[in-house]
């Protein structure tokens, strides 16, 4: 899945550690996920397929609102 996704799977870390190679996103997720329970920050994981469903939801929904608003 981390080759078909080019790394998007790990969006929180790369965004949390932008320079690491993404290779190392993977053995970095444990870390973050500890940190954020701790925290209690939600950390959310999902399917591909419900992924790709949540985003063209969100992207419907603006859509709408951008129609509304003109």
């Amino acid at each position: 899945m981390d080759l078909l996704l080019g790394g998007l799977n790990y969006q929180i870390e790369h965004h949390l550690f932008p320079s690491m190679p993404r290779p190392n996103l993977r053995r970095a997720q444990p870390l973050v996920v500890q940190f954020f329970a701790e925290r209690g920050i939600r950390y959310t994981e999902t399917g591909l397929l419900t992924s790709y469903r949540l985003v063209l939801s969100h992207l419907s929904g603006v859509a709408t609102e951008a129609a509304r608003t003109r």
